[in-house]
């Protein structure tokens, strides 16, 4: 019998330790994820004001090399790569 309420007793101290680890795992997870959306809100931030200080500088035009012509495509049948 009284093994019976240790087996309980330590059965219900691991299943409270798992839970508290689950909930600050989730916790962590969702610190992890706000950062991450908010250094890619940043990110195009950042990018946007580049784009708009390379424009307000003339700097884009000037690198820019102009650009190779379009390649168009055309179906070939396959009937006619056999002969």
């Amino acid at each position: 019998m009284t093994l019976s309420w240790l087996l309980t007793a330590a059965a219900l101290l691991i299943a409270a330790a798992a839970y508290f680890r689950a909930r600050r795992a989730l916790r962590r997870l969702e610190r992890l994820s706000e950062s991450y959306w908010e250094l890619r809100y940043e990110s195009g931030q950042l990018k946007a004001r580049v784009t708009r200080l390379e424009s307000a500088a003339g700097l884009r035009a000037a690198d820019e090399q102009p650009a190779p012509p379009a390649v168009t495509t055309a179906f070939v049948p396959l009937s006619s790569l056999r002969k």
